[in-house]
């Protein structure tokens, strides 16, 4: 009869057989549970984390702005310069000076000048009494006369220049501002941020005086206010910001290090980093909407009497690199995203990596057939291929950590370059024989 192989168990085979069968059971019973609870712990962990790092970018953000207008002089003269030339702004100028030198020459006494004036011609006394009279039209000439200066001197060349170097050398008292303490140029009184413009006060006056208007001569010193930022709740604003401004050089740092210690503890990484990505880039999305719906709220509550217009300007102007800085963090959470998802398994990503590859092996048989030898390169290359792309995205991290305003122009050429540098890796790989497609399940390069 035919051996089968089949033999057998012995009573102690057989009893060592259950054992370990219900040793297996056992074990599979105990793990599955504990395995689960892991996975949802760790999961559970990583989401709060990315969470709390996309927060944490929202707020740094803010922070890198609030500590570059209060430490950075030329970034604070970049900002206010350009309002030199707004507009809405020199009228706003325009008509806070006019008000201040009318309110300062004495229509009565101009009127009693030229009665004066006309008496000593000989003029018969009613007509001298009729002069007496046109204290209305004199005030309405007055007014336009010196609505008239002060408008060539707001919108002259000279005034963006005094604007801008007057700027800059109270930017000092920025910090005091934000903090309410001590005088200056730029101070922080009645819930207001205001800038000193007496120097164009002078500059009127002088003009006017060159134009004939002698009584201008008798203006005093005037040092008056024009109002750059006007709000209640300035005073809580300014603590807010004195905060961040301290925080502004750790908050970045730290909120890199809570994404990643967010994607290193999940259990799919490439899926939290997706959602890493995604998550700031909403954190920077609901800022960008939050700072124009807070401008609606702005204009709305200025006080009485106060420029809409200019005060829109003004608001633009200083929160104009905040929104830069909100469109290039943005920028790069958005790239992240879709870096990590082209990585993936997915169809798409799989059929993407495929048609790059083949467009640009392609290219490089076109090349060696054209009499291209890449020999020792390309061995190289394919050598340390992995390591060289992990040098290429740790460079493109550091130009746009390092990079002290960046942009998002900045943030879309450093993602080009980079591309770039993985394509001219791939074209330089000749060390392995064609790839046959990939399939759905292959692992990210």
């Amino acid at each position: 009869m035919a051996h089968t192989g089949d033999e057998p168990l012995s009573n102690r085979e057989r009893s060592e057989l259950d054992e370990l069968r219900h040793r297996v059971g056992a074990l599979e019973s105990g793990a599955h549970p504990q395995a689960a609870r892991h996975h949802f712990l760790r999961s559970t962990g990583s989401v709060l984390l990315i969470l709390l790092a996309a927060l944490l970018s929202l707020l740094s953000v803010i922070a890198v702005w609030a500590n570059s207008i209060v430490r950075d002089t030329d970034r604070y003269v970049a900002t206010v310069g350009p309002l030199a030339s707004n507009p809405d702004v020199q009228k706003a100028v325009t008509n806070r000076v006019t008000d201040v030198v009318l309110a300062k020459i004495d229509v009565d006494v101009l009127v009693k000048q030229l009665q004066d004036a006309v008496s000593e011609k000989g003029v018969p006394p009613k007509a001298a009494q009729l002069v007496g009279n046109l204290d209305g039209p004199i005030t309405s000439g007055l007014k336009q006369l010196v609505s008239g200066t002060v408008e060539r001197v707001v919108s002259s060349s000279a005034f963006e220049k005094v604007w801008v170097e007057a700027n800059r050398r109270v930017h000092s008292s920025v910090d005091k501002a934000l903090t309410g303490e001590g005088d200056g140029a730029v101070s922080l009184k009645n819930d207001q941020v205001a800038i000193d413009v007496a120097p164009i006060v002078a500059q009127v006056k002088e003009r006017l005086v060159g134009a004939g208007l002698g009584i201008a001569a008798k203006i005093p010193d005037v040092h008056t206010d024009f109002v750059v930022v006007q709000s209640k709740d300035i005073g809580k604003i300014k603590t807010y910001m004195r905060v961040l401004e301290i925080m502004g050089s750790w908050l970045p740092l730290i909120a890199l290090l809570v994404a990643a210690a967010g994607v290193y503890t999940a259990f799919n990484r490439r899926h939290a980093l997706i959602g890493a990505g995604l998550a700031v880039f909403l954190a920077m999305l609901v800022l960008g909407i939050t700072l124009t719906v807070f401008r609606d709220v702005y204009l709305d509550h200025l006080p009485s009497g106060a420029s809409p217009a200019a005060a829109g300007a003004v608001y633009d102007a200083l929160i104009r690199f905040l929104r830069a800085g909100v469109r290039a963090l943005g920028a790069v959470a958005l790239i992240v995203a879709v870096g990590a998802f082209l990585s993936g398994p997915s169809r798409i990503a799989v059929l993407v990596r495929n048609g790059c590859r083949r467009s640009i092996g392609a290219l490089r048989d076109v090349s060696v057939s054209e009499g291209l030898r890449l020999g020792a390169v390309g061995r190289f290359v394919h050598r340390f291929k992995r390591w060289i792309g992990v040098a290429i995205l740790v460079v493109a991290a550091i130009v746009l950590f390092t990079w002290t305003y960046p942009t998002t122009m900045v943030v879309v050429w450093t993602t080009v370059i980079v591309l770039v540098g993985f394509a001219i890796r791939e074209f330089l790989d000749t060390g392995s024989a064609p790839a046959a497609p990939e399939s759905r399940t292959a692992a990210a390069p």
